[in-house]
C-alpha cells in the first residue's frame, strides 16, 4: 500500500502518457483517460501540463486555470463526476509538446515522491479540505493575466500540483503548505510587477 502511495504521481503521468495519440490530443480525451471520477488525480494532470514545458503553448496558462476552477468548484458542490464545457473539452493540445513535457516532468515527480506519507490527515478532509479548496478558487481567476509575467503561472500551478498531490497521497502537511504559498503567488507577483 505504501508503494502503491508513493507511485501515485508517476501513475498519473503514466496514464497522461498513454493517452497521447496522433498529433494532437483533446482535454477531453484526457479527462476520459484517467476517468471523470478521479478529481484529484485530475487537478494533479492539468497542474502539471501548466507547470510544464507544454505551458508554453499560447494559453494553456488560462485553460489549466478555467478547468481547474470548475474543478474545485464541482469537487465544493459534491459532485460525483467532472463536466466541462463542448469548447474546452474539444480544446486540442500538441502531443509533442506534451510528451515532452511528461519527460520533463518524471525527475522533479520521482523526487518528491520520495518524501510523500500521510499526516496531517484532516487537512485532506471536509471540513479543512474546504479551506485550501477556496484560496484556489480565489487564486485561478488570476492565472490567465500571469501569462504576461514568465514563469508565474507555472509556480502557481506547481503550488496546485502539490496540493493535489498531497490530497492523493493524504499528505495534509504537502496540502497546507502548497495552499500557503499559492495565496501568497499574487501577492508577490503584484509587488513584483509594480516595484518593477
Amino acid at each position: 500500500m505504501a508503494e502503491h502511495t508513493t507511485r501515485v504521481l508517476s501513475e498519473v503521468l503514466n496514464h497522461l502518457e498513454h493517452s497521447v495519440q496522433g498529433q494532437k490530443v483533446t482535454i477531453g480525451s484526457l479527462v476520459d483517460e484517467l476517468g471523470a471520477h478521479s478529481f484529484a488525480s485530475l487537478m494533479l494532470m492539468f497542474a502539471l501540463i501548466s507547470t510544464s514545458p507544454a505551458s508554453s503553448i499560447l494559453g494553456v496558462t488560462a485553460i489549466v486555470a478555467f478547468i481547474e476552477f470548475i474543478l474545485v468548484a464541482q469537487i465544493m458542490l459534491g459532485r460525483d463526476y467532472l463536466w466541462l464545457p463542448g469548447f474546452i473539452s474539444r480544446k486540442a493540445l500538441s502531443t509533442h509538446k506534451l510528451c515532452k513535457g511528461i519527460n520533463w516532468l518524471r525527475k522533479p515527480v520521482h523526487f518528491v515522491e520520495r518524501f510523500l506519507k500521510p499526516r496531517w490527515v484532516f487537512f485532506v478532509k471536509p471540513p479543512w479540505l474546504y479551506l485550501p479548496l477556496a484560496v484556489i478558487l480565489a487564486v485561478t481567476p488570476f492565472m490567465p493575466f500571469m501569462e504576461v509575467i514568465p514563469t508565474s503561472g507555472s509556480i502557481a500551478s506547481a503550488a496546485i500540483a502539490c496540493f493535489a498531490a498531497g490530497l492523493l497521497t493524504r499528505d495534509g502537511l504537502l496540502a497546507m503548505v502548497s495552499i500557503l504559498f499559492l495565496a501568497a503567488v499574487p501577492f508577490v507577483i503584484g509587488y513584483v510587477g509594480f516595484s518593477g
